[in-house]
């Protein structure tokens, strides 16, 4: 009985070491390290932690980190390090973690407006790229669209924001969104490259519409989205519609069904 009692004491008691030891190297200035471990040797151990975690951010938001000062962002990493309790082993997942950071634990009133826009939209750009579903290059011709039903590609995502994240860099840091939300196409083409459209509020609908009723044709699609704009001319919104359509199709961004 005293040697099972010992055994649990023992597990216990590692538990409790590596939780000092994991909150030290997460936050070093609000937790004391381990007392019988050299403290050169925790700093190294938070050192490589840290740069790991940091440089994986740097490199997946380069335009977030830019943008801000060194002391802005390495204290916005070493914020996202401490706070933030990571679910995946995978690194290449930890720019979704500082995503779900920014948006439920970031608290500062000090951030930029559009920080979480523009770390999504880099964000998007790194999932795209890595991204395992494949292209569908469409092999039918598109003289007959109107009357053919068509599909979002898996490597193309319809996105809005309030800000235009595309243009935000050093020259450009908008303090206030402007009126209206910009519409963009994040897409990975033939040659695996992703590359991004800016698309009309309409342009955005249709797509919506593609997605919610794969089995409508092109001329069903479009003439939901003449009805829904009021246009007084549906034939132009149709033609319009049907110029962008085929447009899309060529770059993969729709495919035939």
């Amino acid at each position: 009985m005293k040697k099972s009692l010992h055994k649990a004491d023992r597990r216990v008691d590692f538990k409790a070491r590596q939780h000092e030891f994991a909150a030290y190297i997460r936050d070093p200035e609000n937790n004391p390290a381990p007392a019988d471990v050299k403290k050169q040797r925790m700093f190294m151990y938070r050192e490589l932690f840290f740069n790991n975690i940091e440089g994986f951010l740097s490199g997946n938001f380069p335009v977030l980190r830019k943008i801000l000062t060194d002391r802005q962002w390495f204290a916005l990493a070493q914020d996202f390090f401490a706070k933030h309790s990571c679910k995946t082993p995978h690194f290449s997942q930890i720019p979704e973690e500082f995503l779900d950071y920014l948006q439920h634990e970031r608290d500062s009133p000090d951030d930029l407006p559009f920080m979480l826009e523009l770390a999504h939209y880099e964000w998007v750009e790194m999932a795209l790229s890595i991204a395992k579903e494949e292209l569908v290059v469409n092999q039918q011709s598109l003289d007959n669209l109107l009357e053919q039903a068509v599909t979002l590609s898996p490597l193309a995502w319809p996105l809005v924001y309030q800000y235009p994240v595309q243009k935000i860099g050093p020259a450009f840091l908008p303090s206030d969104a402007p009126e209206q939300p910009t519409f963009l196409i994040v897409y990975r083409n033939r040659e695996d490259d992703v590359n991004f459209i800016e698309i009309t509020p309409i342009t955005y609908r249709l797509l919506e519409i593609v997605q919610e009723h794969e089995s409508l044709s092109v001329g069903d699609c479009l003439k939901q989205v003449a009805e829904e704009s009021n246009h007084p001319d549906p034939g132009f919104i149709i033609a319009g519609g049907l110029q962008i359509l085929k447009e899309l199709a060529e770059k993969t961004i729709i495919t035939l069904v």
